[in-house]
């Protein structure tokens, strides 16, 4: 059962990000390709101003790239603390003299909530970074 909702969560948090690569990513990454292009066709700039220029292409991209790695860490952690919460629990219901086959019943329902409670959250973090790349195209 945690492991199908780990699947799900996964399987959704793929779909979104695959989904924000096409919306907002690739329209970055083209626009920086073509800025660079720009830079590398001045003839009259000289290897450092050429460089600079590059690299201010790369920005927007580069800003988009952490606001995503940033959201995705986010909820990594928050998927990661949920599960040691699980994993805390179970430990102490052995501890208690608990039976094994009833705390990994319990340790099972646990994980799989993590995961319904992670996966309702994947719409609202898509959004918010939807929000955040639409603002750097600004």
């Amino acid at each position: 059962m945690a492991e199908a909702a780990q699947g799900r969560v996964q399987a959704a948090v793929e779909s979104a990000v695959q989904e924000l690569e096409r919306e907002r990513i690739r329209g970055l990454q083209g626009t920086m390709f073509r800025c660079s292009a720009r830079c590398c066709e001045d003839s009259t700039a000289s290897m450092q101003q050429v460089q600079r220029c590059i690299e201010r292409c790369h920005a927007p991209l580069a800003q988009a790239q952490a606001i995503v790695t940033a959201e995705l860490e986010n909820f990594q952690d928050r998927l990661s603390r949920c599960t040691l919460h699980c994993n805390d629990k179970a430990k102490d219901a052995l501890d208690a003299g608990t039976a094994e086959m009833k705390v990994r019943g319990q340790l099972d329902a646990c994980l799989a909530a993590c995961g319904d409670d992670h996966l309702r959250l994947v719409p609202a973090m898509a959004k918010k970074m939807k929000d955040s790349l639409g603002a750097l195209q600004q």
